[in-house]
């Protein structure tokens, strides 16, 4: 069973102000895709530093295996997720990101704007997904099917891919 984190960055969803309306429609679409418990659920503000500082403790201390962010990838100067995802990991998956916009725009164009990022830190994969709940389901949806490959391959259990999709 796969250990997942996800934080919601929101500065009115902090405060109390809206709910979180992505969190749980993601929630439930990773657990129907992947075998898997949510150890660690926060809403934060979009602050860099408040964003890094959680995202390096439950990826360093509570050892999640897939970090899922929501929200703070758009244009918007507020918008700062990718900017704490950079400081955080060690490398980027861009053909997860790629995948995810590219996916995402068969609904809407402005796909193209989402900042969001892939990469590891470790052992762990972390995703950045957009904050509408729609935007944040079609991305996911467009990676599902690689994640169980990418925390095998990270975890050791899994050699990487040869070309034609079978593990070697």
């Amino acid at each position: 069973m796969w250990k997942v984190a996800m934080i919601t960055a929101s500065d009115r969803a902090s405060r109390g102000e809206r709910e979180d309306d992505s969190g749980p429609v993601i929630q439930e679409l990773i657990q129907s895709h992947l075998d898997s418990e949510v150890i660690s659920y926060r809403i934060l503000p979009d602050d860099i530093e408040t964003l890094k500082e959680n995202m390096i403790e439950i990826v360093d201390r509570h050892r999640a295996d897939l970090m899922i962010t929501i929200g703070g990838t758009s244009l918007s100067p507020e918008d700062v997720t990718p900017e704490a995802t950079r400081l955080v990991i060690d490398r980027i998956v861009p053909g997860m990101a790629e995948e995810m916009r590219r996916h995402a725009m068969t609904y809407s164009r402005q796909a193209m704007l989402t900042r969001a990022l892939c990469g590891t830190r470790g052992n762990t994969l972390i995703i950045n997904l957009p904050g509408a709940p729609d935007a944040a389901k079609y991305c996911l949806q467009a990676i599902s099917d690689q994640l169980p490959n990418a925390l095998q391959i990270l975890q050791g259990e899994r050699k990487v891919f040869k070309l034609g999709g079978d593990s070697e």
